[in-house]
């Protein structure tokens, strides 16, 4: 399966802009030979723009911008995974959406650690592990951001059965060492592919990092992205992750019967 990731927005701009700029890389993805387009979290509103504009601009998964979005993979002809910012009655999620080529929603996530002052003041975190899904003929599962960065929620998805973590996120300075290191250790780690889709440019107080990247279950790039606004692909083939997984077996050769503690004890 071939796979594009967005990095951007350079600029922050409203759903209705996002949304077209949503289908204008869709369709630039599809001409590229992508399966899948993945956008950066909160790609629908922008990330830090406060908690009264999140809690205006927020909307359930059946809302009227999901609903553009399943028109415009249908439309394109490719499957689209972004963030949006998701209402369920007086709460609101930082979330995540995978919808399927056909313009069916495959699966949603809301971000289960969050990080910072600017996570909490805006959102409630998710209280459940990401499910698995089938695309292109793999099986995925969505993460956002911090998540990936805690080595038990990966490790969730792969022991799920997972061969893809599709990961939305804000990356920003100074923290390039989760783009650079952390992100091709949990593929190695876990022997999956993992997508990671930043945000670039500017918007207070954040400088983004941009670097999003593509990895193999090897460790090994597929894609890099800069700093700035730009799509890049990557070719995900099945037989390079079955021969990853037979040269390291670590979901196989792991002790569960030595980890009973690792969920309860407490730094």
């Amino acid at each position: 399966m071939r796979i594009a990731c967005f990095q951007g927005p350079a600029r922050a701009d409203t759903p209705q802009g996002n949304l077209a700029l949503l289908a204008r890389t869709a369709g630039e993805a599809r001409a590229g030979g992508a399966e899948l387009l993945v956008a950066p979290e909160l790609f629908l509103t922008g990330y830090a723009i406060g908690a009264e504009a999140v809690g205006r601009l927020a909307e359930p998964v059946g809302g009227a911008s999901i609903g553009e979005a399943r028109r415009i993979a249908a439309e394109t002809g490719i499957a689209l995974v972004f963030g949006f910012p998701e209402r369920d009655g007086a709460q609101v999620y930082n979330a995540a959406v995978a919808i399927g080529a056909d313009g069916a929603v495959l699966a949603s996530y809301r971000k289960t650690h969050l990080f910072g002052d600017v996570d909490r003041a805006q959102f409630f975190a998710g209280d459940a592990a990401p499910g698995v899904f089938e695309i292109g003929g793999l099986k995925a599962g969505l993460l956002i951001c911090y998540d990936v960065e805690f080595p038990e929620a990966v490790r969730t998805l792969a022991l799920r059965g997972a061969d893809l973590a599709i990961v939305p996120t804000a990356l920003m300075q100074p923290f390039d060492v989760v783009a650079r290191t952390i992100v091709p250790a949990r593929a190695y780690e876990n022997q999956m592919f993992v997508a990671y889709a930043n945000r670039c440019g500017r918007e207070a107080p954040f400088d983004y990092c941009g670097l999003s990247c593509v990895v193999g279950p090897d460790g090994s790039e597929l894609a890099r992205a800069g700093r700035g606004e730009e799509l890049v692909f990557a070719d995900l083939d099945r037989a390079a992750l079955e021969r990853s997984r037979q040269l390291n077996p670590y979901l196989r050769d792991r002790r569960p019967d030595l980890y009973g503690t690792l969920a309860s004890v407490q730094p």
